[in-house]
């Protein structure tokens, strides 16, 4: 009698490409019954007074028997008004940046065709080169987490990469890297370069006047930081005739009615979520405070709703399980890179949350 789990295992090695079959799938911890601080979510949910306005327009506008608008012109057309993007520039929706990046890789991707980004950054940019049979090239950043620039511009010339991605704030650094640095990573790029401003609404960076400056570059957002995770809606900005090609790779009705209509009515009330954003760079300056206070930490500053932290050497995993066992849920991020060795990663978050959050650390870091 053959055994499945032999025709299964040999199956997938002859069918399963080699590279994916060597990599894990995203991770995604269980957070339930713990205050959860790893997915940089804003924790404030619709204020009382706008969720039977918000039912009432699901109601009159949501056809869940019908298939969504395919290129969703009333979200883009609230887009453009609250993010002041010009009508000269195209917007392409995705699934969530996750999608998006996707897209991008599979518009540019071919034989020898490669992906460049600094690193540590945003885990799936590796990750989609890798799905897609591009060759990821990855640059250092320095042991500051700065940006390299004599590397990543020696990495360009070399490996002549079809795309790069340039994380403001990075993720999970949390900084940003210096204006004159990526004019100059733009004017090297021999293709095209996406700034990723998953992070803007908490900084003062705002890089989409340089569409103006450079044809080859496209700039990436999101309104999963700013109180929307659970629509999965990312926003690539650019010049039309990228924005085409790209385009023609996105699957048809990839942005659903509910997320439509929801993403269309938050943007009409977008103030509510400027709010709340003011208040969590507010709680942000508070936490990176009072880490500062406790032992064993390294903590370092943050343009985004997140803090890097660094722990006494082999003490991350410890303090992460504890800190589970606490009810608390970070991010650890020892282990995924070099450069992030005894690292973890807190998301900010209100003040309820981000106090339990200092409790638990003051009963785990060791000298406490």
């Amino acid at each position: 009698m053959i055994d499945r789990r032999d025709v299964l295992e040999e199956q997938i090695h002859r069918w399963i490409q080699p590279a994916l079959q060597k990599l894990n799938a995203y991770p995604v911890p269980d957070a339930s019954g713990l205050v959860k601080l790893d997915a940089m979510e804003n924790p404030f949910a619709f204020p009382e007074d706008l969720h039977q306005a918000w039912f009432q327009r699901l109601a009159e506008q949501a056809r869940i028997n019908r298939y969504p608008h395919p290129e969703a012109p009333a979200l883009k057309s609230a887009l453009r008004a609250v993010m002041n993007i010009d009508e000269r520039w195209d917007i392409l929706l995705g699934n969530g940046s996750d999608e998006l990046i996707q897209m991008i890789a599979m518009a540019v991707k071919g034989p020898g065709r490669k992906l460049l980004a600094p690193e540590p950054s945003f885990v799936l940019y590796g990750m989609v080169a890798t799905f897609l049979g591009l060759d990821y090239v990855g640059v250092p950043l320095t042991r500051d987490f700065e940006l390299d620039l004599e590397a990543m511009l020696l990495k360009i010339e070399r490996e002549q990469p079809a795309v790069i991605f340039l994380a403001q704030p990075n993720n999970p650094t949390g900084n940003l890297w210096g204006d004159e640095k990526l004019r100059r990573i733009i004017e090297a790029a021999p293709g095209l370069v996406v700034i990723d401003e998953a992070y803007t609404a908490f900084t003062h960076a705002d890089y989409s006047s340089w569409l103006d400056d450079y044809p080859n570059l496209l700039v990436m957002r999101t309104l999963s930081k700013v109180g929307l995770a659970g629509l999965r809606l990312g926003i690539l900005v650019g010049d039309a005739a990228w924005c085409e090609q790209i385009n023609k790779v996105r699957l048809p009705y990839n942005i659903n009615s509910l997320t439509q209509v929801t993403a269309s009515f938050a943007l009409d009330h977008f103030s509510v979520f400027e709010q709340q954003t003011r208040e969590l760079v507010n709680q942000r300056e508070r936490l990176i405070a009072s880490l500062r206070q406790l032992p064993g930490l390294s903590v370092y500053d943050s343009q985004a709703n997140f803090v890097l932290v660094r722990t006494e050497s082999d003490e991350a995993a410890r303090i992460h399980q504890e800190l589970i066992e606490a009810g608390v849920l970070i991010k650890k991020l020892d282990g995924s890179h070099p450069l992030l060795a005894d690292c973890l990663r807190i998301t900010v978050s209100n003040e309820t949350e981000n106090s339990q959050c200092l409790a638990a650390l003051q009963k785990v870091l060791p000298g406490a």
